[in-house]
């Protein structure tokens, strides 16, 4: 698996998943609070109202007990007290309402055109007979019940019907029921601004998770470029020493023998007989041979360097002109092996270029065989020699890193897995075996989209 794969799986995708996962817990437990704040919000609203209710009941008793209580039962005492009541107003909407057991209207400071009507069968709304349960009631002496109905709310002007809450007792001495009831709409729009904070409070918890996520991602990626850079300056810097190394160890030092010849043919020239000067000559003949060699070695490494035929003419015609300049090597193709993206077609290039070295420096070889073959999905490249071979483990195991054995077969085997491909080396005394594997566009082609500045 290469860096890119493992950036994916590893470090992205479960953030991703943690972001999912923080993001369904963080709005179940939002909704869960804001349901349980909805309930505080709601009981505690509805117990002050039932406090106060009672307390305004027990406040206009207070301002007629002295009548109520003084004995006296006739007409002036009781019109007396129904005028105190009619004063007694706590609020735009808070009034009390007086009426006899059988159901007559007797005291309403907003109803003062239906006092003296009976409105036993008056109903609420929702077709509640809400006198009579008044009545009931105030018989019963139910003095921690309260009622609730439907009914117009005057101070908005209109005829519009809010739910209401309403609490009575009963005066039996003179068979009155004497009640008041508030309005629970200021219920509903304290929950309604409760329910826009808990909605603001978790959008900004859920931004702050996108933000933290989305920087945890930054960080992962550009760790992961980092690392990716400088993993290829190491590759470029071995590939550099390797090719150094070439040009020192061949190039260099066949160029001073061919000076070292020739400086030597010349003085010999300027001195000797014809019979020494033909033998001369015949040795600046093999120095031209040599020169030439020279020149292949150059041409090699020029390939190694920039394999222009590869952008050119593809990868097929570029193996077969690398094969050819290697002697015993043969070239064959078969299947759909052209129009590969050009990373993957640089890998499989870069490893017949590395491999054929190999077998050229090492192996000793009669035969080489190079197979390119493509399918629907895979391209493969194949490298067979019949030379004296190799023990695989000890080129390619960790211990190499240190002793700078195998650098050669692992970068080989780097650069075809980040194509998202697959490198098998098999080898023993009666030849070696290379192969390829990558598929026409791999993972690495949709990074390099999504990152264009890593293939430059």
């Amino acid at each position: 698996m290469n860096l890119r794969q493992k950036i994916i799986l590893f470090a992205i995708a479960p953030l991703v998943v943690a972001l999912c996962a923080i993001s369904l817990a963080v709005s179940y437990q939002a909704d869960a609070l804001v349901e349980q704040e909805r309930e505080v919000i709601k009981t505690t609203y509805i117990k002050t109202k039932e406090n106060e209710l009672k307390n305004y009941v027990a406040l206009a008793m207070r301002a007629i007990s002295h009548l109520y209580e003084s004995g006296r039962n006739d007409a002036a005492t009781q019109d007396a007290a129904k005028a105190i009541l009619e004063r007694l107003e706590y609020s735009a909407d808070g009034y009390f309402f007086l009426y006899r057991f059988d159901g007559t209207l007797l005291s309403h400071s907003k109803m003062k055109d239906q006092v003296g009507t009976n409105m036993l069968h008056r109903l609420d709304e929702n077709g509640k007979p809400l006198i009579r349960d008044f009545i009931n009631i105030a018989r019963e002496k139910r003095d921690d019940f309260f009622y609730d109905y439907v009914w117009e709310k005057y101070s908005t002007g209109n005829t519009a019907k809010i739910p209401k809450r309403a609490y009575v007792i009963g005066l039996p001495k003179w068979g009155w029921v004497l009640g008041t009831g508030v309005y629970m709409d200021d219920i509903d729009a304290a929950l309604a601004e409760a329910d826009k904070k808990a909605s603001t409070n978790i959008t900004r918890t859920m931004l702050w998770i996108f933000a933290i996520t989305g920087l945890s991602l930054l960080i992962v990626i550009s760790l992961g470029l980092a690392l990716n850079i400088r993993e290829q300056r190491d590759t470029l810097e071995k590939e550099r020493e390797r090719f150094a190394g070439e040009l020192h160890e061949g190039i260099a030092q066949q160029v001073d023998a061919i000076k070292n010849h020739i400086e030597t043919d010349i003085l010999k020239l300027t001195n000797s007989s014809q019979e020494e000067s033909s033998e001369t000559l015949g040795m600046l003949e093999e120095m031209v041979e040599r020169l030439y060699e020279v020149n292949g070695e150059i041409r090699r490494i020029a390939h190694g360097l920039y394999p222009e035929i590869l952008t050119d003419l593809g990868l097929e015609k570029a193996l077969r002109q690398l094969t050819h300049d290697y002697p015993s090597a043969h070239f064959t193709s078969e299947g759909e092996v052209n129009g590969l993206p050009e990373r993957v077609a640089l890998a499989l290039y870069r490893t017949a270029q590395a491999a054929l070295d190999n077998v050229y420096k090492h192996a000793n070889a009669r035969k080489i065989i190079v197979r390119l073959e493509g399918d629907e999905h895979y391209v493969t490249l194949i490298i067979n020699d019949d030379g004296n071979g190799f023990n695989v483990e000890s080129h390619l195991g960790a211990l190499c890193d240190r002793i700078g054995v195998g650098i050669g077969l692992r970068n080989m085997k780097r650069r075809i897995e980040n194509e998202n491909g697959k490198l098998d080396i098999a080898s023993s005394p009666e030849g070696t075996t290379v192969t390829a594997k990558v598929l026409r566009k791999s993972l690495s082609i949709f990074l390099t989209n999504l990152f264009p500045w890593k293939s430059k």
